[in-house]
């Protein structure tokens, strides 16, 4: 594993997620590790604190806000703060949207639940390096179960358009949908 740089002079940290208890966790760790933190649950208190008069130099945004999308919270960080380090979270990764997290200006995607190592690690990798993978990466399993459960919320819960965008059997997804999530 490479060697993490040092916070530096500017410890500051904008966490931007809308599950307040993982939020609140989040911000007791990264806190303990030497950051100062502020907290946002919605695109439009990020874009806010984004946009202070000292900007944050780190950031880990979620990408899926009930209020919108994290991307806009990276691109108002990126116009205000060029070098700040960002992290997007999801539950629902995806290659188009971690394309469009790095496009916009992360540093790195990670799938939820990462925990606060994996943050602090992407957070503070040199930038030539890639951060190393995480400890616990999410099964097959869930990740089909998520990418299921993703198209299920975009089709309005409609179980019918579902199955047909994602060429399946509405049965079969019906079992699948009555299902507990894999681990």
């Amino acid at each position: 594993m490479p060697d993490l740089l040092p916070i530096g002079d500017d410890p500051s940290l904008l966490i931007v997620d809308d599950d307040a208890a993982f939020r609140n966790r989040l911000a007791r760790a990264m806190e303990g590790r030497g950051f100062t933190v502020t907290l946002a649950e919605s695109i439009a208190e990020g874009i806010a604190a984004a946009r202070r008069t000292t900007p944050p130099a780190y950031a880990v945004v979620d990408l899926r806000l009930e209020d919108g999308n994290g991307l806009d919270v990276v691109e108002a960080l990126r116009d205000t703060r060029e070098d700040a380090k960002i992290v997007i979270l999801t539950g629902y990764g995806a290659i188009a949207s971690a394309v469009a997290a790095v496009k916009a200006g992360a540093v790195d995607y990670l799938s939820k639940p990462a925990d606060a190592d994996d943050i602090e690690n992407a957070l503070r990798a040199p930038k030539e390096t890639k951060p190393p993978p995480p400890e616990n990466p999410m099964s097959a399993d869930r990740i089909r179960w998520e990418h299921i459960q993703r198209v299920f919320e975009l089709c309005d819960r409609n179980v019918s358009e579902t199955a047909r965008r994602l060429n399946m059997h509405r049965r079969t997804l019906q079992r699948i949908l009555a299902k507990r999530s894999p681990r």
